[in-house]
């Protein structure tokens, strides 16, 4: 009886607090659950080794995306190295990309070049790799931005039109085609005459990056 008695009290007791408050909810970063889908995807080390041993026209690159000024809330950043396989400490193009959803559902994806690129390579392995620069001091190449919109299982686009100018190799602007998906993306890069001949750029479709190493 005194054992019934002392859990009918305890039970009691209980009873009389009040309930738990539920878990905090997650902090939100204020983008659209789209853009944080498509920088997720965008984030990583991608790898063309696949498709170099199938076609030796392609060449073995590593692509690394690396998020930057994290904490910023008018877009996601990201550092951006390419080099060839075994010389990720010397790369042949660095960028920042500045990632923004125009409108519902289309997504751009602005290029900047970096002041002393140098002072960078090989970085893109860090957590932080542009420490102590700010987007001010970039230089946006203007026309050159990519538009995505999602199709199905990928976010697709590219540049629009002429509008990216470019000087290599005798052209007058280049083109950018980009395929994402959630562990590889396609790239086609292309300089093009005041003709509209191609000068530079792969002839033979996109370069296949597949992811091989998370985002940090």
């Amino acid at each position: 009886m005194r054992r019934l008695a002392a859990c009918l009290a305890a039970a009691a007791v209980l009873a009389a607090l009040p309930p738990a408050a539920p878990p905090a909810p997650a902090a939100r970063s204020g983008f659209s659950p789209a853009l944080e889908r498509l920088a997720a995807w965008m984030t990583g080390t991608f790898s063309s080794a696949a498709q170099a041993a199938r076609d030796t026209s392609f060449r073995d690159v590593r692509l690394v995306i690396v998020p930057v000024w994290r904490d910023r809330s008018d877009a996601r950043w990201f550092y951006v190295e390419q080099a060839l396989a075994g010389r990720e400490d010397r790369p042949y193009r660095q960028r920042v990309y500045r990632l923004m959803e125009n409108e519902q559902g289309v997504f751009e994806s602005a290029v900047f070049t970096l002041p002393a690129p140098e002072r960078f390579a090989g970085r893109g392995r860090e957590r932080e790799p542009l420490a102590g620069l700010t987007p001010d001091s970039l230089t946006e190449r203007r026309g050159c931005a990519v538009y995505l919109r999602r199709a199905g299982a990928a976010y697709r686009g590219g540049t629009a039109g002429r509008g990216c100018p470019s000087e290599l190799r005798g052209a007058a602007y280049a083109t950018s085609e980009v395929v994402i998906e959630r562990d590889r993306m396609r790239t086609l890069d292309r300089g093009f005459d005041a003709a509209g001949a191609q000068v530079w750029g792969s002839t033979r479709g996109a370069y296949e990056f597949v992811r091989v190493r998370a985002g940090r």
